[in-house]
C-alpha cells in the first residue's frame, strides 16, 4: 500500500491551524490573550460567552497549538502559545483587507465615521515619544494595561475618559491605542477627545503588535496615571 504523501500530511496540520482560526469568537479570544494571560472565567466575561462555550473554543485553539494552558490553584489560565500567533493574525487581517469588499463597507460605516484620519505608525509614535512630543493614551481596562503597555503610556479606560479629561494636557497631542487595529476602544476615545478639543490620533494597531515588533514596553510595577 502506498503511504500518504508527506506533503499532504504537513498540509493537513496547516489546515488544522486554519480551522482553529475559522471562527470570529476564537479570533476575539486570541486578541484578548495577546494582551496577557486569562482564566476561562475572565475570558468568558470579557467576550460575553458562557464559560462552557469559551472552554470549547479554547480547547480547539489549544489542540491547534495556538494557546497554552496552566493550572493556577482552582483556575485554568490560558496564554498565547507563541508570539508568532500575533503575526499570523496580522497576515490574515491584511489579506482580508485587500481581498474582501465587505471589510471596506464595515470600515467605512463604523470606523471611518469615528476617525477618518490616517493613523500614526509605530515608528512615528516611537519618534514622538522619544522627543517628548505626545501623550500616549492606553484606553484598555487597567488589568490589561498592567500586563504590559507602550513605554510612557498613561491609562484611562474608555469608560472613564469623559470624567477624566481634565487629567490630560489640552496643549499636547494625544495618541490613543488599545488591543489592535479594529479595537473600537481607540476609535471611540479619539472621537471623544476631538469633540473635547484635543488633537487626537490613533496608533495604527495595538499593544500586541507594538510588543511583537520589539519596541519599548513596560509592565506594571505601579500603574501610570496622567
Amino acid at each position: 500500500m502506498v503511504s500518504a504523501s508527506p506533503k499532504l500530511a504537513v498540509f493537513a496540520q496547516f489546515a488544522a491551524v486554519a480551522g482553529a482560526l475559522a471562527h470570529p469568537h476564537r479570533l476575539e479570544i486570541l486578541e484578548h490573550l495577546a494582551q496577557g494571560e486569562r482564566s476561562v472565567e475572565a475570558l468568558a466575561e470579557r467576550i460575553g460567552l458562557s464559560v462552557a462555550n469559551t472552554s470549547q473554543h479554547l480547547h480547539r485553539l489549544r489542540r491547534a497549538g495556538l494557546v497554552a494552558s496552566e493550572r493556577k490553584g482552582k483556575f485554568m489560565s490560558y496564554r498565547l502559545a507563541d508570539e508568532a500567533v500575533i503575526g499570523v493574525l496580522n497576515a490574515l487581517r491584511k489579506l482580508a483587507e485587500r481581498r474582501l469588499a465587505e471589510i471596506d463597507r464595515i470600515v467605512a460605516g463604523y470606523f471611518a465615521a469615528r476617525d477618518s484620519l490616517e493613523p500614526i505608525s509605530r515608528k512615528e509614535l516611537l519618534r514622538r515619544v522619544q522627543k517628548g512630543l505626545v501623550t500616549v493614551l492606553d484606553v484598555r481596562p487597567a488589568d490589561e494595561f498592567a500586563f504590559g503597555h507602550v513605554l510612557g503610556a498613561v491609562n484611562i479606560p474608555l469608560g472613564e475618559l469623559k470624567t477624566r479629561l481634565a487629567e490630560l494636557d489640552p496643549g499636547r497631542e494625544v495618541v490613543a491605542y488599545c488591543r489592535g487595529p479594529y479595537c473600537v476602544l481607540a476609535f471611540e476615545a479619539v472621537a471623544e477627545l476631538r469633540r473635547s478639543g484635543f488633537r487626537a490620533y490613533r496608533l495604527e494597531d495595538g499593544f500586541p503588535e507594538w510588543k511583537a515588533e520589539g519596541l519599548p514596553v513596560e509592565t506594571d510595577a505601579s500603574i501610570k496615571r496622567p
